[in-house]
């Protein structure tokens, strides 16, 4: 009996062939490296909005609420009368809410947070939309358009009921 195991060593185990794994890793690394850096481009950071109301109300002086609805756009300060931006042929006025929060920005140019509100029909795409144009605007300095920031902390919500 002794003798078996003594044999068995000394033969010695089965190469291991890793060929395929190293094949598959030559692969999948690059792949994994590459779809990280698109991974992290594409996060956009949001803040959620903080319970029980507006601790901060003192020092601020707009609280910006962007309610998407299904055919236009609300832009107001929290609990004040909405500014109304229609929708064209079935798309939202991105330019002229351009021009609105550009306008609320040279006014109050230290805030930076804003909230959309979406109902639950609007599209991801004009979330998206809606989202980009309230972060970043046009803003024509000496005959120049330039890219600037408005309101780059954004949260998001369900917008309310009633809307029509």
């Amino acid at each position: 009996m002794m003798r078996r195991r003594l044999r068995g060593r000394a033969r010695g185990g089965a190469e291991l062939n890793i060929t395929a794994f190293l094949n598959l890793m030559v692969i999948l690394v690059p792949f994994l490296l590459v779809t990280a850096v698109f991974s992290r481009i594409g996060i956009m950071e949001l803040t959620l909005p903080g319970a029980g109301g507006d601790g901060g109300a003192a020092d601020r002086t707009l609280t910006l609420e962007v309610t998407v609805r299904a055919e236009r756009l609300e832009v107001a300060d929290r609990g004040g009368a909405p500014l109304v931006i229609p929708a064209r042929a079935g798309k939202y006025n991105l330019a002229s809410l351009g021009e609105v929060l550009a306008a609320l920005k040279a006014q109050y140019p230290q805030e930076t947070r804003a909230t959309v509100l979406l109902e639950p029909e609007v599209p991801y795409d004009a979330m998206i939309q809606v989202m980009d144009t309230v972060r970043m605007g046009t803003v024509v300095r000496a005959a120049t358009p330039v890219r600037v920031e408005l309101f780059p902390e954004i949260s998001i919500g369900d917008a309310p009921p009633g809307g029509d």
